[in-house]
């Protein structure tokens, strides 16, 4: 993940669901863009969001166990309002069904208690050692790397860090 969508994870339940937040800041380069009389938060990215809060679900959930959680489909994605700076995206997932490679959620974005998105998303997970061993040692240095990024998204994990 080059970029993260996700301020703040804001509670979370083990194998069931994950409520982050995303502030929209009108400084978000993208924005100029999209649009320039009416910026607002892409589609594209409410859906990154979702799939960032689902896989640290996953995350939080497993131990870290997976390197590698992606966005495998999509379904049903239903935009009903727009995101604009200044505003926060509320984002919740929850589980639908899993197994041992894809789970499936069910994702729904909220802005002052309004539906902004909804849809359901396939998450895949694994380790790249699973296909070759040799790969093993860039899984540890991923986990790792998002075990340092959890203590800055969630606020349990801060408050447990500094007392």
């Amino acid at each position: 993940m080059r970029f993260w969508l996700l301020d703040t994870i804001r509670s979370y339940e083990p194998n069931v669901s994950l409520t982050a937040t995303k502030n929209v800041a009108m400084s978000e380069e993208y924005l100029g863009d999209h649009f320039p009389e009416f910026p607002v938060l892409p589609g594209v990215f409410m859906l990154e969001a979702a799939t960032q809060a689902g896989a640290w679900l996953l995350r939080l959930s497993e131990n870290f166990a997976h390197s590698i959680i992606s966005l495998r489909e999509a379904r049903n994605i239903k935009y009903a309002d727009f995101v604009q700076p200044g505003q926060t995206l509320e984002v919740y997932v929850s589980i639908v069904k899993k197994d041992d490679r894809l789970a499936t959620m069910k994702m729904e974005g909220f802005v002052n208690g309004r539906q902004a998105v909804s849809g359901r998303l396939v998450l895949e997970r694994y380790n790249l050692a699973d296909t070759d061993p040799d790969r093993r040692s860039i899984d540890e240095l991923l986990i790792k790397h998002f075990r340092r990024i959890e203590q800055f998204t969630n606020p349990r994990r801060r408050d447990n860090a500094a007392g």
